[in-house]
């Protein structure tokens, strides 16, 4: 019998132990004469005192009986200051969702929704106090559904939300030239993102601008250049990090439960052809919607080569390297962010790509398997990238420290490493179990737990698909825009603000650079530039 065991024992003699002396033959006499259902109560009733016990030894033990989770103004009182008015430059899928948001919704999509959870959630979204008033897309029918969803008058806010006429505009310098227009929202393809926000930027717009923040050192500079040189706010598109699970992960590094980290592994695996940005086909496989007479694909194409039209390429335009980094740009931005929000890790030294079109051959360019290596010497730190188009095998997203290990999606998982030097002692004593996560954050508990059985663990590695803010659901997308708004309105800085965007930039390129030079790219620290 180990020490485990003996532990184990022991504490089974001293639980079955009746009280006032009863004997325990008798108890268990007694219990033999009950239905089965009595006997697996009582057994119930004593795991459930041994994990309370052990829960609080495991918290007591990290010290985190006084831990203070993060506190929300959210829904608390209405949105104070001026109406700010909107204008969308692209209005696809993702402009679709970025209108949601902000609590404009397309009267179809209304309709389908109408009787169900999700809709009386999107009524109880905050009212943000915002009226878009400018559609911009190449595309007919994208624009038309654009302006269809900022007319519609069921939104959150009800008879408070303003009805203002929505105008279309051809060109985004068009809308750029209108004094009625507050603040833009760029939700084009990557390759128009710097390029639209510098121009933004100096007709006094406020920015919102999807990732990735451009294609180049030199617009990306530029851009950095004009946003610090203004007055307007900038937010990039990264809403994950609005989560509450993200705000209990910095409590979790601030404490330094993880001891010193010195390597990050960050993964995407999808295997869909929606995935890997197959597109342009409806479900019955026929090509979607668009000509060139219904799109301009001139203003599309911008500053790019020409090529002739094609719906694949309009649809799927992030297989080309011209209008897009494929993994890096569309999935590694997301990774980088949220590693970078916690750690602050910034530019690294160096990148080294590699991977290869190896499942999807088709006319892409962009790799369906890229592995990125990133070093930040002066961290002493090594963050690692793999995606993968091929397979949907999870891999999460881990920081591993010397004490434990955690691995961060939409809960935290906390897990003792087993030659940890903190938590030894608790090891050797049995208290923490290195074999199984010790403490999991639920955001939509509200509380820090121990994990003590294997239902617990498998609920744990799953975590929620919204985050929790005072007991009611919300989306991580409208609190990214309701950020940048009181930002616009109150002053501060923005969560995704243009230093994050400079240092996720330079670091995306690097990466890129790599994988099509086929070596390893470094950041001259002291001359701010690519080498």
């Amino acid at each position: 019998m180990n020490s485990n065991q003996k532990k184990n024992s022991s504490f089974e003699e001293k639980t079955n132990q009746p009280k006032e002396g009863i004997p325990r033959r008798s108890v268990i006499k007694a219990l033999a004469g009950l239905p089965v259902v009595g006997v697996l109560g009582f057994e119930i009733l004593r795991k459930r005192s041994y994990d309370a016990n052990r829960r609080s030894s495991v918290i007591k033990e990290l010290g985190l009986e006084s831990i203070e989770f993060p506190k929300s103004d959210y829904g608390m009182h209405k949105s104070s200051g001026d109406l700010i008015r909107l204008g969308f430059i692209g209005f696809g899928v993702r402009a679709g969702q970025l209108s949601s948001a902000l609590g404009f919704r397309h009267p179809d999509d209304i309709k389908k929704i109408r009787n169900s959870d999700t809709f009386t959630e999107w009524m109880q979204q905050e009212y943000l106090n915002v009226a878009i008033t400018g559609i911009c897309d190449v595309f007919e029918q994208h624009a038309e559904n654009g302006l269809a969803t900022a007319a519609n008058e069921i939104r959150p806010g009800g008879q408070e939300a303003p009805k203002l006429p929505v105008k279309r505009y051809r060109t985004y310098q068009e809308m750029l030239a209108d004094k009625e227009i507050d603040a833009v929202i760029i939700a084009t393809p990557d390759h128009h993102h710097a390029r639209i926000a510098i121009e933004a930027a100096r007709a006094g717009k406020h920015v919102y601008c999807e990732k990735s923040p451009a294609m180049h050192e030199d617009e990306l500079n530029e851009l950095y250049d004009t946003i610090k040189n203004s007055q307007v706010v900038y937010q990039l598109g990264h809403q994950i990090t609005q989560s509450i699970i993200f705000q209990q992960a910095k409590e979790i590094i601030k404490r330094n439960l993880l001891g010193k980290i010195t390597l990050i592994e960050t993964t995407s695996n999808r295997n869909t052809a929606n995935g890997a940005w197959i597109r342009h086909l409806d479900a019955d496989g026929n090509p979607k919607p668009g000509s060139e007479e219904t799109i301009d694909w001139q203003q599309w194409l911008g500053d790019t080569p020409y090529v002739p039209f094609s719906v694949d390429r309009f649809y799927n335009w992030t297989k080309w390297f011209n209008y897009d980094h494929g993994l890096i740009g569309q999935l590694f931005t997301h990774e980088y962010d949220a590693v970078n929000q916690l750690l602050h890790i910034g530019i690294p030294k160096s990148a080294t790509s590699s991977g290869g079109i190896y499942y999807w051959k088709d006319n892409r360019e962009m790799p369906d398997s890229l592995h990125c290596v990133f070093e930040y010497p002066q961290h002493d730190l090594t963050l690692l990238y793999s995606g993968n188009l091929a397979s949907s095998r999870s891999r999460g997203r881990v920081f591993m420290g010397h004490d434990a290990s955690m691995e961060l999606g939409n809960n935290a998982i906390i897990t003792a490493d087993r030659n940890s030097t903190r938590f030894a002692d608790a090891i050797n004593s049995g208290t923490i179990d290195p074999s199984s996560p010790m403490i999991s954050f639920n955001p939509d508990a509200g509380q820090i737990d121990a994990v003590t059985s294997a239902s617990e663990k498998y609920y744990a590695e799953r975590g929620l698909t919204s985050t929790t803010i005072n007991g009611r659901r919300v989306d991580v997308t409208h609190l990214h825009l309701r950020d940048w708004l009181n930002c616009i309105r109150n002053g501060g800085t923005p969560i995704a603000n243009i230093e994050m965007a400079f240092q996720e930039g330079i670091t995306c390129i690097m990466a890129h650079k790599s994988y099509l030079e086929k070596r390893t790219i470094t950041w001259d620290e002291t001359n701010r530039k690519i080498v």
